[in-house]
């Protein structure tokens, strides 16, 4: 109808044409006419337009009022809100987040811990920081997404028309699946947020493991050095005896097999001891061959859960958003559509996905989706709790066992005082006393085993709790 309509307005203007007079300034200015009426019609064409858009948009606007199956906005923040920085307020709407950057480090400021950390921390690549800015700019992209949508559209109608349209869309009715798009692109910045939390306190818990390692094989190699010096001073006892025919040439090469023994273990301590000194000073951005001393970290505290639980409980989000942006391309949703351009057009269309008699159990799969995710976070939940407590125990068994091969090992060192003075007045033989001083050395070593074993255990629980850098900092 619209065709024929102009086909008649063309028509009478001919006529019209035909009857007027035909002069040179007649034709420039029914010419001038013409182009008039194009530029007015072009006019009109773009004010529609745009009071198209607008009501587009104002409609969007109004069922952003609505309730959860239509369009809405991100939901606007407490009061005073406005005056916090962009990042202030994400992590404020982020239990997660917020949870995070709450951590203090139980690292004592100026400890060999803490010099060990910031050495690390300096040359840290921080790729999973990387892929939170990425998240973060998705997410930002997505906390718009219930804005109206534009675009061209061009196509080739024949062989010399071209037709250029500007294309404006916006979403009334989708039952919740930008909603859902956003709430998914919140919960990938908390993933990525503690994959950050987590890959830095991994980091640090490497490095401090390396620590210990150096500061054990050191102390083990003093010691060493010690007993070679002492079981030394014996070998040369039993030479002498020897030499003078009053004791066996057997009891030296027992002692000359010990001292082979001792230097085996001492070489192995300083061999151990400059291998994780060269691991740790290519993690750090300053050697650190000069940090030592064993630092005594606070006790753990009772209230922050571990990254695990945070990690699922950000990826049990992730996942239900993700379901219900599955649900909401099920059914069926409105949309506002206006073209501008070569042609004018708008209108409301109706479109989503197709009903099939699957439907309902693809519905009931996306609810299971749900459940299965709240399982998932309940599992981590128990499993670090598992581990925590398992932590716990050990660290009091390894605090019993530390005092009692102290204790030990004083009561050694008694036993060794007494045999020495009875080897002086004649009582004991030389043999007897290197049986007594094998046993000290013993339980100096394993003193040495359980004070390294309880501050590694120590910073595992720290690690599994984010415990070992400060989260405002990361």
């Amino acid at each position: 109808m619209r065709r024929a309509g102009s086909l008649a307005a063309l028509h009478e203007r001919k006529v019209a044409d035909k009857r007027a007079p035909k002069g040179k300034a007649d034709g420039r200015m029914g010419i001038k006419g013409r182009h008039r009426q194009h530029a007015a019609r072009r006019a009109g064409g773009m004010r529609r337009a745009a009071l198209l858009g607008a009501c587009t948009l104002a409609l969007g606007g109004c069922l952003a009022q609505g309730g959860g199956n239509d369009v809405s906005r991100l939901a606007s923040g407490p009061a005073g809100t406005s005056e916090l920085s962009p990042a202030q307020r994400e992590a404020a709407a982020s239990p997660v987040i917020t949870a995070l950057q709450s951590r203090r480090s139980l690292l004592p400021p100026g400890s060999a811990y803490s010099a060990v950390s910031d050495a690390v921390l300096a040359a840290n690549s921080r790729t999973a920081e990387a892929e939170l800015r990425a998240a973060r700019l998705r997410a930002s992209a997505a906390s718009k997404n219930w804005l109206p949508q534009i675009g061209p559209s061009i196509s080739l109608t024949s062989l010399s028309d071209v037709v250029a349209n500007i294309v404006l869309e916006q979403v009334l009715l989708d039952h919740g699946r930008l909603k859902a798009e956003r709430a998914f692109a919140k919960a990938d910045v908390e993933v990525a947020a503690v994959d950050l939390a987590d890959d830095t306190n991994a980091r640090v818990f490497t490095a401090l493991t390396l620590y210990l390692d150096a500061a054990q094989a050191r102390e083990r190699a003093a010691l060493d050095t010690r007993t070679l010096s002492d079981m030394g001073h014996f070998n040369w006892i039993m030479q002498e005896r020897v030499a003078g025919g009053v004791s066996d040439r057997s009891d030296l090469s027992v002692l000359d097999q010990k001292l082979g023994e001792i230097r085996l273990s001492l070489t192995s301590a300083q061999e151990a001891e400059r291998t994780a000194l060269a691991e740790l000073n290519a993690m750090a951005a300053t050697p650190l061959d000069g940090v030592t001393g064993l630092t005594n970290l606070p006790p753990i505290p009772k209230g922050p859960r571990a990254l695990s639980v945070l990690r699922a409980i950000a990826e049990e989000d992730r996942s239900v958003a993700e379901a219900r942006t599955e649900r909401a391309g099920l059914l069926p949703g409105l949309t506002a559509n206006g073209t501008v351009g070569s042609d004018n057009d708008g209108g409301i269309n109706l479109g989503g996905g197709l009903l099939g008699l699957g439907t309902g159990d693809s519905l009931r799969a996306i609810e299971m989706q749900k459940d299965a995710a709240a399982r998932q976070t309940a599992q981590a939940e128990e499993d670090a709790a598992r581990t925590l407590r398992r932590l716990e125990q050990q660290i009091i068994a390894l605090e019993r066992q530390a005092d009692e091969a102290a204790a030990l090992a004083a009561q050694a060192r008694t036993n060794l005082d007494l045999f020495q003075e009875q080897y002086d007045g004649g009582q004991r033989q030389v043999m007897d006393v290197v049986g007594v001083y094998e046993t000290f050395a013993a339980r100096q070593q394993s003193a040495l085993d359980r004070k390294y074993e309880l501050a590694r255990a120590r910073l595992q629980s720290a690690r599994l709790l984010g415990l070992l850098a400060d989260g405002s900092r990361i």
